[in-house]
Parts: structure tokens; C-alpha cells; sequence
């Protein structure tokens, strides 16, 4: 047979089932899942910077230049930053740039300080140093080694595109001085001369300022005096103030009751008048008569006064002889006793009224009842006449109330002016004290000028002479340009590069190796695993067929290849730690993380050869190529097309790639123990499946026992 019918018959041995024609054909895509898997994810990672989450953190604060023109250079920086899209730039504060980035929630973090827009308005004349516009970047190696790659192209744009607008002005400014400076110094020459003339013109005006202010000084002097006895008669004018106030409010009050009183004193009169004036109208005349009569009662009564003596003498007389009369009668006399008793009360009864007689003044009673007489005679004459009067009286009564209550009124006004009268006179006292006080110190200060002002005058004239001096100076200056110092190299320096970028690297690699030392150690101890279980089998099948519990059979295929795994991880630490010279900050940690990683890998790859047989081994090939591209572990994961970020969490080798990382360049401990979690997670349950597929593998098939395909 030829060559060609031998190689047509093994092709054709892998047409006889579904199966092998299938593994033919992966054969045949494996390449292309390398080739076009890689070129796909990283086609063009630089044209994808703008997925990178970078902080952007502006502390700047606008600036005024020289020419009054308010400068925002790093809100304009930001701006444009945000426009560009050279990263995907989050606008945060400090302390949440700080925290995302020490997390990874950032890759890159680019502050503005406060003083940027300040160091670029500085004028290239200026006499203090100019200073670069400063920008500061950080980045961690620890979250990506390559974004800090990427950072040191990227921002070596934007401060290019920073420094020319900012190279612009400080030329711009350069440029204007040299060109206005021979002119300015002509001008100056000329505004000299004519100081000259004007500071002569000075010296005269100054003599005369300092006569102004000697006079001006006398003045302020009698001033202060005059104030300091305003003050005092101020102060009197309050104290009477004060006085009249209390006195207002007394009569305030005083008038108030009174007009109170006035007010029910009408009241009473017009209810009283409401009643008496119908019943004396209506009873004139029977008053007039009362009163007549009244008049000759004590007309009569007068006159027969003397004879109440005289009766009442007499009355005592009989009474006396009555008791004799009885005394003088038989003691057996019936009811003799009882008439007795009745005269001896009768003697007694008279000589009370005898006793009071004697006690009365007759002629002064006398004298009344005429008096009484004579004005009953008056009432009788005047009862038609009393009602009006009674009316008269309330009218007068009515005025008396309506002027107390307006004198009350009047009171009250009385009192509030006082009151703000002496308010008034406080306040005038208050400024009449702050003026003196300012009138001596004016004085004191008129002194101090007036001293000042000869000076002035004499300081004029030597003035005078400089101005000659700086004319001519001047003149001779005109004509000459000059320089900016002895030593213009650093003013130079700025106009060729006025924004610097101040780049900070935390937790560095140090070289490309360091960098990608935890992709490559996850992929050898993958590529270990996979050629572990090349030679071992993921199950014993005489021990799967034995009948032992299914824990026990997975186990037994699993811990000859976590030995091996193990020593793999330990033999690849101390060759790149000894013999390469990687030094990991965390060492222990490091070689603790690989064994983990190894025995996880382990597990993993137990299970794809238990569950699927020789065709495992391809799909863990399948596996190595997806985590390549999509661990993170080259360029960030950010920059790779939207299907490698989506399986990105969902593969071990990203968790050991980050928590790897850590271990050795340094930084925060989060991902070093979210990576162990994540191993022991895949670990615990690749071997719980593969406990399942042992279990379910105990029943022998055809296809166990002469496979379709062998690898």
C-alpha cells in the first residue's frame, strides 16, 4: 500500500462514531481557539485604555493672573480629561480615591494639587521662581502591573497636551514684555522729568499743608474743650429728664384715678337726676306747702320753747305731791303699795325730764328752729325751681368728667414725651462723650501730621533732587533691554516643559517578571495539574467496581495527584525564589497560596476526567485558553471585549492571579483571602461532583471498557 492509502485509513478510523469525527475535528479548531482566542482578547488593548477605571481627584483652586484673567487650568485639565476618554475617569474626593484604589476599584489615580492653576500664572518676569504646574499619578502594581505601563504612555499624553496650552501663555507673556520694554522705559523716562516739576510744585503745597494743619490743630484742641462742657451739661440734662419722667408718670396715674372717679361720680348723678328731676317737677307745690308748714311749725315751736321749763318744773311738783298724798294715806289702804310704786316711778320720769330740760341750750334751740324756719321758707321758694337746678348740677357734673379725662389724656402724652426726651438726652450724651473722645484724638493726631507735614516738606526737597537724578538715568536706560537674571536655565526650563508629572507606583514589581509572576505561576501549576492526570486516573476503576463508599474512591484518586501538585508548587516557589530571585513581600504566604492553588487545580482537573473521560483533557485545554485571556493577568481585564470580563469571575485562575499578586508585590490583604476562599470553594466542590460521578460509575458499560476514543 502507498503512503497515501495508509494515511487515508487512519483518517478514516476516526469517522466510524460521532464521537471520534468530534475530536477530529477539535484537533483541527485548536489552533484557531489559540490564535484567534488571543488576538481576539488582545486585538488592541491600548484602544480600549478607556475601560480602565482610573480616579480622578481635583483639588485645584482658580488662580488670577498677572492680567486680572481668572485661571481654572485643572477644572480645565479635568474637562478635558473626561473628553478625551483616555481612561474611565471617576471625578471623587481624596479618601475615596485613596480607598478605591488600594481595593482595585480603580487601577490609576491622577490628583490635581490645590496650587496647579497658581504655578502656571506665574508671569516669566516674576521675581519669585517660577514653578511647573505639578500633576501627580499613582498606580499599583499590586491590581495590574501593565495599567501602571499603561498610565506612564497615557499620561505622557495628557501632560503634553497640558504643557503646550500652558508653554502658550508663558510665552505669549515673554514675548509682550521684551517687545513693550524699551517703550515702558521711555515712558518712564518721561513720566520722570515731569516728577520733576511736580514734586517742586509739592514742596510749595506741602509748606502750606503744614500752616493748614498748625491751625487746624488749635482748632481741634478748643473743640475737645468745648465737647467736655456739652458733656457735662448733657449729663444734667439727663438727670432732670429723668426727675420730670417720674413726675410725669405720678401725675399720669393721679390723673387717671381722677378722671375714673369723675367718670362714676357722673354716672351716679345722672341716674339720680333721671329719677329725682320727674318726681320734683311733678310735686313743686306740694313741696312749697310741706315747706310752709314746716316754716310755722318751727316758727311756733320757737316761740313756746320757754314754757317746756316751766312745765317741766311743774310736772315734777305734782308728781311730788302725789307721793306725799299717798304716803300720808292708812298702810291698809287696798292697792295703796302699787299706786306707791307707780308714784315713785312717776317722781322719777319727772325729774329725768326736768334733768334734761336743765341740760339743753333753749336759746341755741331756739335759735335752730328759726334757722329751720328760714329755710323751709327758702325751700318753698324755690320748689318750682329745683328741678332745673337739679339738671344745672348734672350738666356741671358731666363737664367736671369730660375734663378730668382730657387732663388725664394730656398726662399720659406728658409722660411718653419725658420718656423720650430723656432717651434723647442719653443718646446725646453718649455722642457727645464719643465726640469729645474723638475730637482728642484728632487733636493728637493733627500734632503728630503737623510734625509729619514739615518733614514732609523737608523730605521734598532731597526728593526733589533724586527725581533729577532718575531722569537722567532713565534716559540713559532707554535704549537697553533687560535681562531675566544671572542664571536663565530654570526660567528655561519652565518654558520648555511648564507641567511635570509626578508618578508615585505603589507596591512596584520592579521588572516585566515580577509583574507577570502570578500569571505564569497559576498557568504552570494548571498545565501541571493537567499533566498529572495524564498519567494518573481520576478514578481506580477495580477500586470504583469494589463496592468502597464513594468519598473514599474520589479521595483515592485525588490525593496521589494533590501530593504531586504539591510538590510541583514547592519545587516551582524555590527555584523562582532562589535561583530566579523573586522576592515576595509575604514569602510563607506566597508558597502557601501555590500549594492551595495546586491542590484546588487538582481537584478541578479530577473532575473532568472522571465526568468526561480522554475528551476532559481537551476541554481543560479549552479551560487554560479561556483563563488566559480573561485572568487578568496580562493586560487588564478591562481592556479585553465585553465576553472575556463576563467569564472573567467565573474562572479559578483569576482569583489566583489576584490573590498572587498580593502575596508578592504587597498591598491589601481583601483579595489575598477572597482568593483562598474561592480555591477552597472550587476545591470542596470539584470533589463533592466528582464523589457524585463515582458514585453513578460503579454499573461497567461497553463504552467503559473499550472506549471510542483513547488519549
Amino acid at each position: 500500500m502507498s503512503t497515501l492509502t495508509l494515511a487515508g485509513m487512519e483518517l478514516k478510523r476516526f469517522m466510524r462514531s460521532r464521537l471520534t469525527a468530534a475530536a477530529l475535528a477539535v484537533l483541527a479548531v485548536v489552533p484557531l481557539l489559540y490564535g484567534a482566542l488571543y488576538l481576539y482578547a488582545f486585538w488592541d488593548p491600548y484602544g480600549r485604555l478607556n475601560h480602565i477605571p482610573a480616579a480622578l481627584v481635583v483639588e485645584d483652586r482658580a488662580a488670577t493672573a498677572t492680567d486680572g484673567t481668572r485661571v481654572h487650568a485643572g477644572q480645565d485639565l479635568a474637562d478635558e480629561l473626561i473628553r478625551r476618554q483616555v481612561f474611565d475617569w471617576h471625578v471623587t474626593d481624596e479618601r475615596a480615591a485613596e480607598q478605591g484604589l488600594e481595593s482595585g476599584r480603580y487601577q490609576i489615580l491622577l490628583r490635581i494639587p490645590s496650587d496647579f492653576s497658581a504655578d502656571l500664572v506665574t508671569a516669566p518676569d516674576d521675581a519669585a521662581a517660577p514653578e511647573k504646574g505639578q500633576l501627580r499619578a499613582v498606580s499599583d502594581d499590586a491590581t495590574n502591573y501593565l495599567s501602571g505601563v499603561f498610565a506612564r504612555t497615557a499620561f505622557d499624553e495628557v501632560r503634553s497636551a497640558a504643557a503646550s496650552s500652558a508653554s502658550a501663555g508663558y510665552y505669549d507673556k515673554m514675548l509682550i514684555g521684551f517687545t513693550d520694554l524699551k517703550a515702558q522705559t521711555q515712558k518712564a523716562a518721561d513720566g520722570a522729568a515731569t516728577l520733576d516739576e511736580k514734586i517742586g510744585e509739592a514742596k510749595g503745597g506741602a509748606g502750606r499743608l503744614a500752616g493748614g494743619i498748625d491751625d487746624a490743630h488749635a482748632g481741634a484742641g478748643q473743640l475737645a474743650s468745648g465737647l467736655g462742657t456739652a458733656g457735662q451739661g448733657a449729663s444734667d440734662l439727663v438727670d432732670g429728664l429723668t426727675r420730670l419722667n417720674a413726675g410725669a408718670e405720678q401725675l399720669a396715674t393721679g390723673t387717671a384715678q381722677a378722671a375714673a372717679g369723675g367718670k362714676q361720680l357722673a354716672t351716679a348723678v345722672d341716674g339720680a337726676a333721671d329719677k329725682v328731676v320727674p318726681v320734683l317737677r311733678d310735686n313743686a307745690q306740694s313741696i312749697a306747702d310741706a315747706a310752709g308748714l314746716v316754716a310755722r311749725g318751727a316758727d311756733t315751736l320757737a316761740a313756746n320753747i320757754g314754757a317746756i321749763d316751766t312745765a317741766a318744773d311743774q310736772a315734777v311738783h305734782d308728781a311730788k305731791e302725789l307721793q306725799d298724798y299717798l304716803n300720808g294715806l292708812p298702810a291698809d289702804t287696798p292697792g295703796l303699795a302699787d299706786a306707791k310704786a307707780l308714784a315713785a316711778r312717776l317722781v322719777t320720769a319727772a325729774e329725768k325730764v326736768r334733768h334734761t330740760v336743765d341740760a339743753a341750750d333753749l336759746a341755741h334751740l331756739r335759735a335752730q328752729l328759726k334757722q329751720v324756719a328760714a329755710t323751709a321758707r327758702e325751700v318753698a321758694k324755690a320748689a318750682p325751681h329745683l328741678a332745673d337746678d337739679v339738671e344745672a348740677a348734672r350738666a356741671k357734673v358731666d363737664q367736671l368728667s369730660a375734663g378730668l379725662n382730657q387732663l388725664a389724656t394730656g398726662a399720659q402724652r406728658l409722660e411718653t414725651g419725658t420718656a423720650q426726651a430723656k432717651d434723647g438726652a442719653q443718646a446725646l450724651q453718649g455722642g457727645i462723650f464719643r465726640l469729645a473722645t474723638g475730637a482728642r484724638q484728632l487733636d493728637g493726631g493733627l500734632a503728630t501730621l503737623s510734625a509729619g507735614g514739615h518733614r514732609l516738606a523737608d523730605g521734598l526737597g532731597q526728593i526733589e533732587g533724586g527725581a533729577n537724578q532718575l531722569a537722567t538715568k532713565l534716559a540713559d536706560g532707554a535704549g537697553q533691554i533687560p535681562s531675566y537674571g544671572d542664571d536663565p536655565s530654570h526660567r528655561a526650563d519652565i518654558l520648555a516643559d511648564p507641567v511635570g508629572l509626578d508618578r508615585t507606583v505603589r507596591h512596584p514589581a520592579g521588572t516585566y517578571g515580577v509583574g507577570f509572576a502570578p500569571y505564569f505561576l497559576a498557568l504552570a501549576l494548571w498545565v501541571g495539574a493537567m499533566i498529572t492526570y495524564m498519567v494518573l486516573r481520576p478514578l481506580n476503576r477495580r477500586y470504583l467496581m469494589s463496592g468502597a463508599p464513594a468519598y473514599r474512591v474520589a479521595l483515592a484518586g485525588l490525593l496521589p495527584a494533590v501530593a504531586v501538585g504539591l510538590t510541583q508548587a514547592t519545587l516551582l516557589f524555590v527555584v523562582v525564589r532562589f535561583g530566579l530571585g523573586l522576592a515576595p513581600v509575604h514569602p510563607l504566604l506566597t508558597w502557601g497560596l501555590l500549594m492551595l492553588t495546586a491542590a484546588s487545580f487538582a481537584a478541578v482537573m479530577q473532575l473532568i476526567g472522571a465526568a468526561l473521560g480522554a475528551p476532559g483533557r481537551i476541554v481543560a485545554l479549552a479551560l487554560l485558553m479561556l483563563q488566559l485571556t480573561s485572568s487578568g493577568g496580562t493586560y487588564p481585564v478591562q481592556t479585553t471585549p465585553g465576553f472575556f470580563q463576563a467569564i472573567h469571575p467565573l474562572l479559578p485562575m483569576t482569583y489566583v492571579v489576584e490573590a498572587a499578586r498580593h502575596a508578592i508585590d504587597g498591598g491589601a490583604s481583601g483579595p489575598v483571602w477572597l482568593g483562598v476562599a474561592a480555591l477552597l470553594a472550587y476545591a470542596i466542590g470539584s470533589l463533592i461532583l466528582t464523589m457524585v460521578v463515582a458514585h453513578r460509575g460503579r454499573r461497567l458499560t461497553s463504552s467503559a471498557l473499550h472506549p471510542e476514543l483513547a488519549i
